[in-house]
């Protein structure tokens, strides 16, 4: 099946990185809980038995360009998790799952700006080229997954 993703609109191509990422963890045998209201920068909150959360922020692109988070919704914590997911016509998606803690050691991917003096409110973002997109494998989806749930389904993703 031929994916033409540049046929939905910005609000289309968000709503399918969620779902798709939301059934992700479902196959990881993780509990999903929806966000009424996305005012807090989660888009849902994924539960591990016994008792363990992390929240997850979902950001989708179609072109490999620049993804950020506003600092007041992103704080560097171990159970807050950005789910990317890349477009590219004719192709699936490529997901990504990255702990917010990698944000503590910036650099040309992964950046933070505070803007100081600036409209702009301080984030945390994603310089995305293919030149740096190898920089991301580590945060592959499945890998990742079975990094921060431990293993079973998720390497069979």
């Amino acid at each position: 099946m031929t994916h033409d993703w540049s046929r939905l609109n910005h609000l289309q191509l968000g709503r399918y990185a969620e779902y798709f990422t939301k059934m992700q963890f479902v196959l990881l045998g993780l509990d999903v809980y929806s966000a009424e209201v996305d005012d807090r920068g989660i888009d849902f909150v994924v539960r591990q038995e016994p008792d363990r959360y992390w929240d997850v922020q979902v950001k989708s692109a179609r072109k490999l360009n620049y993804v950020f988070m506003r600092k007041e919704v992103f704080p560097l914590r171990p159970n807050l998790l950005l789910a990317l997911t890349l477009f590219e016509d004719g192709r699936d998606p490529d997901q990504y799952l990255i702990p917010a803690t990698r944000w503590t050691q910036p650099g040309e991917l992964f950046v933070e700006r505070d803007y100081e003096g600036k409209i702009s409110k301080p984030e945390f973002g994603l310089n995305l080229s293919r030149k740096r997109l190898h920089e991301l494998d580590p945060f592959r989806f499945a890998n990742a997954a079975a990094g921060i749930f431990g293993p079973g389904p998720a390497s069979s993703l």
